[in-house]
């Protein structure tokens, strides 16, 4: 079997030269990026052409983020369009926590993308040198073809390129000089889409959903990604395997935090992140749940987001806010703008979590300039606007200090509250997760340990 990658006529052979035609499965197209561009271009990230990280939009999404009442906003977010090839997304949404999880969601943004990259060109060069041709020439469309029916070898190929980036990508924070992730992590809600195909991998509680039409041409909300909690009970069991201990506290029993086995610190509030490698050995790891999805004509369009945005909207209340959007360039802000309007409302006197939004519309397309003029707004004053009010600046220097971590953030209206504190005991089957509570995601930022072996 050839070395195409994909089960639709997108597969590439990533050594082409630039804007060279060249046949893929039978298929003409000119090709728009390659390996030695991406890797070329790895100290120059914002020069990447369709590559968006602050608050704006490409050919086919848009992205908004904005900064909470608890800090520096730690949220970061991405849309690459023609990643790999052209017609290629990756997009992603990475919520940090600890005193430098703003630097590890920012670092995860721009590496994690290139090491998915890395992986995936690599699986192409060592399949071609082994089997001696172009996979995508014509003269290899037989087994293109029988590539493009063995979706189980895919499935599997996507699998192994996130799990290993994901691994690498942990192992880099692990090891990095300057960036202290002891007490600091990020989660990753990521997607990348190659023609009809969705491929997902995700860590902690940020979450993808996609809306839908279903039978009576109505829009549903289809939850993409499972919210990977302490109180999950599959990760609660491991994380007790490892010696860990998972359990909530009186003041605030609807979030379970996963704690040392000798000290009642850090107490995360997700079980699965990148850094945070102080609970690295009691269960806590960063190893994403994989999914693989077809998309079908009655998908419409994917947003990604924050657990400060899932705290106060439901799914089927984000999917109405996008769909009703009057602009499509405007659809990432408006869920932010409603979100943070749900916090004044629900929780007056919280600190309104960091929200980031990434909104990905299947079809392709997004506003042209009548529909701006119909508004009554242009497309450089809504770029503008968007510029001036996210808070994106992305200077450390002009960071402010995260405030120190307190235990009473959590709120939730009295008819959720929950009396039980502990871990949940039921089966997992069916699990999704949707309840969001707002809270500080670790609560105790840990001195580094003494050689001094704790006592049982």
């Amino acid at each position: 079997m050839g070395c195409c990658i994909s089960t639709s006529s997108h597969s590439t052979c990533s050594s082409m030269s630039e804007g060279e035609v060249v046949t893929m499965c039978g298929v003409q197209k000119r090709t728009r990026t390659t390996s030695s561009y991406h890797m070329n271009t790895l100290q120059q990230m914002t020069s990447i052409p369709n590559r968006i990280f602050t608050n704006g939009k490409s050919q086919s999404s848009c992205i908004y983020t904005q900064q909470g009442r608890k800090g520096v906003n730690q949220d970061a977010m991405i849309v690459w369009e023609d990643f790999m090839e052209e017609g290629l997304t990756f997009c992603g949404v990475f919520d940090g926590h600890g005193p430098q999880g703003h630097l590890v969601a920012r670092k995860v943004r721009d590496t994690l993308p290139l090491k998915l990259y890395s992986f995936l060109d690599s699986h192409e060069s060592k399949k071609k040198k082994s089997t001696g041709s172009n996979c995508c020439s014509g003269n290899s469309r037989s087994d293109c073809d029988e590539g493009i029916e063995d979706k189980d070898k895919v499935d599997s190929l996507w699998k192994e390129a996130f799990l290993k980036s994901y691994k690498s990508m942990d192992k880099e924070l692990r090891s990095h000089p300057s960036l202290d992730c002891f007490c600091s992590g990020s989660t990753a809600v990521t997607i990348v889409k190659q023609g009809s195909n969705l491929f997902m991998g995700s860590i902690g509680d940020s979450r993808a959903i996609m809306a839908s039409n279903d039978s009576n041409n109505s829009l549903v909300a289809i939850q993409l990604t499972v919210d990977l909690k302490p109180d999950l009970p599959r990760e609660a069991e491991r994380i007790k395997r490892c010696k860990g201990r998972v359990f909530a506290l009186q003041d605030e029993p609807e979030v379970s935090r996963v704690w040392l086995p000798f000290d009642d610190a850090p107490g995360l509030a997700m079980a699965r992140a990148f850094g945070d490698f102080c609970l690295k050995e009691y269960g806590v790891i960063s190893i994403p749940e994989f999914s693989h999805r077809i998309i079908t004509e009655k998908d419409k369009f994917i947003v990604l987001a924050s657990d400060g945005v899932w705290d106060v909207l439901s799914n089927e209340e984000v999917i109405e806010i996008v769909s009703s959007s009057p602009i499509r360039s405007t659809a990432a802000r408006t869920v932010v703008d409603s979100a943070a309007r749900e916090w004044r409302n629900k929780y007056p006197t919280s600190r309104m979590d960091d929200c980031a939004v990434v909104c990905l519309f299947l079809d392709g397309k997004m506003d042209s300039e009548s529909d701006y003029e119909e508004q009554g707004v242009s497309s450089a004053t809504l770029q503008s606007d968007c510029n001036q009010s996210g808070n994106v600046n992305e200077s450390d220097d002009a960071q402010i200090c995260e405030p120190s971590l307190q235990r009473n953030f959590t709120v939730r209206s009295s008819e959720e509250k929950n009396d039980e504190v502990g871990v949940v005991v039921c089966d997992d089957h069916g699990w999704s997760g949707l309840e969001g509570v707002t809270r500080v995601n670790s609560l105790v930022q840990l001195p580094r340990f003494s050689e001094e072996t704790p006592g049982e």
